[in-house]
């Protein structure tokens, strides 16, 4: 396989001003760039709705070194909420992690990010989640809603005893050896474009953290694909559908799920465009992170070339059209 061919084939790819991508076969890892800004494997990028594999992933380990159930009630493991708890009593951790809680969506960024930047304010997200209640019955239907990933990363927080980015820190990117992944802003971390405007380099709000907030570069993220395929025990639990047949799309835990077995997701925020595909059957890792903020179809397409020759199966419009 030859990246820089197939990013030179994307004749969507050529005004982006930053792009890497890297495959990862058994471990063996191909590495390319494209732009004119120059960037390495090693720089990091925005990856936005990524962060979603990073917060599911934690938890999960954190529930099984803790020996509790992925069906446990969430108002069990927050019970701080109880008092305003509206959502539905029985509602469990699969079931946010899995994107099939049926909560109503009344809580979008900006009013998590009013709660401001202290320690509280994730938990105060969570609070206003389960304080809309549910408009459907958990497990009814699959509906994206990053609500479900604020009472995650409480959850998370609340069984490490510390902050969600601590626990974070603590329990996957310390022990998996990421320490160019993080939140804040580094010397190595690239700036975003919309179309030819460079946008400045702002700071996510904590209260988001746990849907989106992550930077990373693609030999980190490579990194965390292989680390996932180690653990098959960890993979089999993300990998396994909790959506229904009419649902929009098959989802596990924090990834979609292809026809070929195939997890995949992307992650976009102003100025920003990342994309991830794991074949865990092909031990097979691919990722691509960009800087524009109009490269996602591009991006989706060079995906899916590089998974095709594996499965047959074109994921371009999947990959494009995930709906983070």
């Amino acid at each position: 396989m030859n990246l820089d061919e197939l990013m030179a084939a994307q004749t969507g790819l050529r005004d982006v001003p930053a792009m890497a991508a890297g495959v990862s076969t058994a471990g063996t890892r191909t590495t390319a760039t494209h732009g004119r800004v120059a960037v390495t494997a090693d720089s990091c990028f925005r990856i936005a709705s990524l962060t979603k594999v990073f917060t599911s992933a934690t938890l999960l380990r954190a529930l099984r070194e803790q020996g509790i159930a992925l069906d446990t009630p969430v108002i069990e493991l927050l019970p701080d909420l109880a008092p305003d708890w509206r959502a539905d009593p029985s509602l469990t951790v699969e079931q946010i992690l899995g994107q099939v809680s049926g909560l109503r969506e009344s809580v979008d960024g900006a009013t998590a990010a009013a709660l401001g930047d202290g320690d509280g304010g994730l938990l105060e997200a969570a609070r206003l989640v389960v304080r809309a209640g549910n408009e459907r019955e958990p497990g009814a239907r699959w509906s994206y809603y990053n609500g479900n990933y604020f009472l995650a990363g409480s959850i998370l927080a609340a069984l490490s005893g510390t902050t969600y980015e601590g626990a974070l820190q603590a329990r996957l990117l310390t022990p998996w050896g990421l320490a160019r992944t993080g939140f804040e802003t580094s010397p190595a971390s690239v700036t975003g474009w919309d179309g030819t405007t460079e946008l400045p380099l702002l700071r996510y709000p904590r209260t988001r953290r746990p849907s989106g907030g992550l930077w990373s570069s693609v030999s980190e993220l490579l990194a965390v694909g292989e680390d996932l395929l180690a653990d098959r025990d960890l993979l089999e639990e993300i990998r396994r559908p909790r959506t229904r047949s009419d649902d929009p799309m098959t989802y596990g835990l924090g990834w979609a799920l292809g026809p070929s077995g195939q997890m995949y997701l992307n992650g976009r925020l102003p100025g920003y465009r990342a994309a991830m595909v794991l074949i865990p059957d092909r031990d097979h890792v691919s990722v691509v992170l960009a800087n524009q903020q109009s490269a996602l179809p591009a991006v989706a397409r060079l995906l899916s070339a590089v998974q095709r020759p594996l499965t047959g199966d074109d994921l371009a419009e999947a990959i494009d059209d995930f709906a983070a």
